[in-house]
C-alpha cells in the first residue's frame, strides 16, 4: 500500500475519535484490554455507557481491538 492510500476499515474512524473524545486510540485500547474477556457487543456497550462514545466509534475501536489482540 502506498503512503497516499486512504486508511480503510475501523482505523478510518481513529482521527475523528481522537478529536471528538480527546484521547489517543491507545487509551481506548487499554480500556478494552482491562475490561476482561467480553464479547464484541459487550465491549461496544461498555464504551457507549461508561465513556459516552457513539455506536460507530465504539464499534470501530472494538473491531480493531479484537482483530489485533494477542
Amino acid at each position: 500500500m502506498s503512503p497516499a492510500s486512504p486508511v480503510k476499515g475501523p482505523a478510518s474512524y481513529f482521527p475523528s475519535i481522537e478529536k471528538k473524545y480527546g484521547h489517543p486510540i491507545d487509551h481506548w485500547q487499554q480500556i478494552l484490554a482491562a475490561a476482561g474477556p467480553l464479547k464484541h457487543m459487550e465491549l461496544v456497550g461498555l464504551l457507549k455507557v461508561e465513556h459516552g462514545l457513539g455506536h460507530g466509534h465504539a464499534n470501530a475501536l472494538v473491531a480493531h481491538f479484537m482483530a489485533h489482540r494477542a
